[in-house]
Parts: C-alpha cells; sequence; structure tokens
C-alpha cells in the first residue's frame, strides 16, 4: 500500500489478527472510557496501542530503530503544525486581550432579530468560530446564548442547536487559527493557507444550503416573544470590562488578508499576533510584559458573568499543549502502523477496490467517520486516514489539499453528531440536546460530504496536484496556484496526472 513500506531481512507482514491488536487495544481503552466515564484523555489508551503495535512489529522481524525510525519520520513532518499550533495559542490570546474577539461577539449579538434568529445566529457562530478557531468555544458562549433565546421564541432546541454546530463547525473548520484546520493540514504535508482555500470549495455551498435552509425555517415557524436578556448581559459584561470599537476589528482582518496574500502561515501569524497586542497597548492599556504573559499563559479575566468568562479565560501557547502532546502521541502510532505493515495487512483488499477519484475520497470519508465512531476522537479521524491514504491520493495525481478537504469533510464535522466523541460530549453539555436530537438540524455538517462526494463522483470540485481544479458547476479545469506537497509526492503525482490525461484524449 505504502511506496514507504519497505521489507526488511526476514519480516513478514502481520496476519490481520496481530495487525488489529494495537486498534483492538485502543477500542478496548476508549469505548469503555465513554460507557463507565473513567475520565481519560485519550493519550494514554494511545501510548498502551503504540506499546502493542512494537511488540506486534517484533514479532513480525522489524527492528526497534527501525519502528522507532517510522514513528518519529512521520512526527518530523508535520512539526510545522505544530508550530504554527503553539503560535495560534499566542494569537488567540492577543486578539483575546485586545478585544477583538469580544467585539466581535458585542457588536454581532446586535444583529439578532426575531424573525430571523436562525440564519443570522448561523452567520455569528461562524464569524465567532472563524475568530476564535474553536467550535468549542463558540457552543460555550453565544451558543448557550442562542439555545435560551431560541427557547423564548418558541423555537425546537434541537433545531436550534443543529444552528449552533452548523456554524460553529464552519467557523472552526475555516479558521487558521483552528487546531483540527492545522492538524488536517500537517498530516496532510501541504500549506495551511492552501488546505483553507480547499475546504472552500465544498464548505461553502453546504454553508449556503444551510443557511436558506434555516432562513425558510425562521420564515415559517410561529415567532414567540423575544426574550434577548441572556445576550444583553452578556454584552455588558463585555461592554464593562473592554475599551470597545469597530477598530478592534482589523487585527482579525488581518489574517484574512495574509490568508489571500498566501504568505507564509507562521510569518502570517506572528505579524497578526503583534498588531493583536499592539491594539491592546492602545485600547486596554496593556503593557508589554503582560502581553508576553498572556501570550505564553492564555488571557484570564473574571467578570462576574459566567458565559463572558468561558468566552475570555483561553489561549496561549500552554492551552494548545493538550493538543500538541495528543497530535505527537496519534502521529507517531500512525507511522508506526505504517511502517510494520498494519495498514496493508487489513485494508490491502479494500485499497485495491479503488479505482477512481469517487471511491478514493469515499474509503477517506468512511474512514475517518470509522475513527471518529470507534476511537471517540476526531484527531485521530484526520490522522489515521492521512498516513493511509496520502500515497494513494499521489498515484491518482491529486493535490495533497484534496486530502486535507476530505479529512475535514467527515473527520472534523461530523465528530459533533458523535454522542460519545469529546465534541459530542461537549456539545451536548453546552447546549442542552443531544447529538441523537441535533443530528438532523445540523444541515451543514450534513451536506458537505454529501457535495463532496457528489463532486468527486461527477468530476467536479477536484483539485489536481498541478494546480488544476474544476468548478461545482462544471468539469471543466481552471489553472490555478498548485498546493504545497513534498517532492516525493509531486515525483509521483505529476506523472500520473499526465498518464491520466493523455489515457482520457486517447479514448476521446
Amino acid at each position: 500500500m505504502s511506496d514507504h513500506y519497505r521489507k526488511e531481512k526476514s519480516t513478514r507482514l502481520p496476519t490481520r489478527p496481530e495487525a488489529a491488536l494495537p486498534i483492538l487495544t485502543l477500542l478496548g481503552m476508549m469505548i469503555p472510557n465513554y460507557i463507565f466515564h473513567w475520565g481519560l484523555d485519550p493519550h494514554m489508551p494511545l501510548v498502551l496501542a503504540s506499546a502493542v503495535g512494537f511488540i506486534v512489529g517484533h514479532r513480525c522481524g522489524v527492528s526497534y530503530p527501525s519502528m522507532l525510525a517510522g514513528a518519529l519520520s512521520t512526527i518530523n513532518g508535520t512539526m510545522e503544525a505544530q508550530l504554527i499550533l503553539m503560535l495560534v495559542g499566542c494569537l488567540t490570546g492577543a486578539w483575546l486581550m485586545a478585544g477583538t474577539i469580544p467585539a466581535i461577539v458585542y457588536y454581532g449579538l446586535h444583529l439578532l432579530s426575531p424573525k430571523i434568529f436562525l440564519p443570522v445566529g448561523l452567520v455569528l457562530c461562524g464569524v465567532i468560530g472563524l475568530a476564535t478557531g474553536s467550535a468549542w468555544t463558540t457552543t460555550a458562549t453565544v451558543g448557550i446564548a442562542f439555545t435560551s433565546i431560541g427557547a423564548g421564541l418558541g423555537i425546537n432546541p434541537a433545531i436550534t442547536a443543529g444552528m449552533c454546530i452548523s456554524g460553529a463547525a464552519m467557523g472552526d473548520k475555516m479558521s487558521p487559527l483552528s487546531d483540527s484546520t492545522n492538524l488536517a493540514a500537517g498530516v496532510s504535508e501541504t500549506n495551511l493557507f492552501d488546505h483553507v482555500g480547499a475546504m472552500i470549495t465544498t464548505t461553502v455551498p453546504s454553508f449556503v444550503v444551510a443557511l436558506i435552509v434555516y432562513a425558510l425555517i425562521s420564515f415559517f415557524t410561529p415567532i414567540g416573544e423575544f426574550d434577548s436578556s441572556v445576550a444583553h448581559n452578556l454584552q455588558m459584561a463585555l461592554a464593562e470590562n473592554f475599551q470597545l470599537s469597530p477598530l478592534l476589528f482589523l487585527p482579525a482582518l488581518v489574517i484574512i488578508v495574509v490568508a489571500i496574500l498566501k504568505i507564509p502561515a507562521i510569518p502570517g501569524i506572528v505579524l497578526s499576533t503583534v498588531i493583536g497586542f499592539a491594539f491592546a497597548a492602545v485600547f486596554q492599556g496593556a503593557g508589554f510584559i503582560d502581553s508576553l504573559k498572556v501570550a505564553h499563559y492564555g488571557f484570564s479575566i473574571e467578570t462576574g458573568n459566567s458565559l463572558a468568562d468561558s468566552l475570555l479565560n483561553r489561549g496561549g501557547m500552554d492551552g494548545m499543549m493538550w493538543t500538541i502532546n495528543l497530535a505527537i502521541i496519534a502521529i507517531g502510532f500512525g507511522g508506526l502502523l505504517e511502517k510494520i505493515g498494519i495498514v496493508e495487512s487489513l485494508l490491502g483488499n479494500l485499497v485495491q477496490k479503488i479505482k477512481g477519484v469517487g471511491s478514493l475520497i469515499l474509503v477517506t470519508m468512511a474512514t475517518s467517520l470509522f475513527a471518529n465512531i470507534s476511537m471517540s476522537d476526531q484527531y485521530l479521524a484526520l490522522i489515521i486516514p492521512a498516513s493511509m491514504y496520502k500515497d494513494l491520493y499521489d498515484k491518482q495525481g491529486l493535490s495533497r489539499s484534496m486530502l486535507s478537504r476530505t479529512l475535514e469533510d467527515m473527520g472534523t464535522l461530523w465528530s459533533p453528531m458523535i454522542p460519545w466523541t469529546s465534541c459530542g460530549a461537549h456539545h451536548t453539555l453546552m447546549l442542552g440536546v443531544s447529538p441523537i436530537q441535533y443530528f438532523p438540524f445540523a444541515y451543514m455538517p450534513l451536506f458537505t460530504p454529501i457535495i463532496a462526494l457528489f463532486g468527486a463522483y461527477t468530476g467536479r470540485m477536484v483539485i489536481w496536484a498541478d494546480g488544476k481544479q474544476s468548478g461545482l458547476f462544471s468539469t471543466r479545469l481552471k489553472q490555478r496556484k498548485p498546493a504545497q506537497a513534498p517532492e516525493y509526492s509531486l515525483e509521483i503525482s505529476l506523472p500520473a496526472i499526465a498518464a491520466h490525461r493523455d489515457q482520457v484524449n486517447g479514448e476521446g
């Protein structure tokens, strides 16, 4: 399956029962962890599963140095993404300290109106998710406010929760500040902004469809008395603790300009962070040492409003270490599985059935969904399929940003749809509605994989390694700037494209 798997002297592929042992070890910890509320994070179950993987590799004749090198090589390929995650923590702290995120929430809540509550709520959740890079923060703040307001309007709580999930997930997915967005780009070995650009092709159409559906629901749903006290109290808490001005939107606009200009992620994030702390000094009176502390430890404040405190007390480099620790362990686990041939043993026959773009996208999504359901973690739903299928994307001539987009279309968006994932549990706690209830109304996560699969099977929204891509309404290819990819990837994908087009021209 993988071009990087090399049989050593007197080695063999693991049998299917042997290959299943590391995965069953992980499942045997994660599923009871949810059922019996052990309170374990995925880190130590992954460590135990990795230990089992080393034992299986030893039984198959693979040396310890070789297995370790396989794991470390995979980790090394994602170190830029880990650095970006650390810097994103600094940027989040800067935006909070400057008042940028509080300003977005404060002015956004002014737009609420009973008759357009759902579509406006969707857009606001999307904007706040984009600004914070966190669906969790979005539902824990304005999401709680919207569910309370929606209940006052007589709207089904499951519909309001579905709207909040849709907006929060879209913002998180498209945000350069999001840990999952950075991780998807990192494990696919492509540029962060190339990845964000690729996601527009499926995310924007699904978001527009969701917006129309929520607008229709709002228009035809009888509206009760509008209770704006929850939103008003949140606004007051923000106004009392920050000097707010529309000018505070500027640091957020910087990151958008960075994305448009395709400035490399690390310099772009550093630039926006510096500007954020400059605004913190001008508007909030922050000092240089205070800024350094926030960059490291995150922003901290007590406003007397629990929603405001939940929104504001976050960020900092330290705040990203949980995700970074997990990513390093999980990425190493994936590299180990690939090195000892576990993936090839379990899925070799399945891979042989992949004949085109559509089936490859379908298999990638199915693997992401399986990882979410069985391993209860969206990060593994990104990491494991990437390590399994990235070589196949090269052999199909597809862009690495096509891989990263597909990982997010299912791995990120469907994590909140499963009750026993950390995402599903968090959103249930915040919104008071279980994923089983809001699942039919979370239109954006529901529509995105459908649109992506439609495109893959009909030749639409396909991004090739040479930068050519088709649109939503046409299979005609237009030349764009190629997405970043490793040199070894391009050595495989570019000749594959030429061979594919020669075959098509010959058949024509």
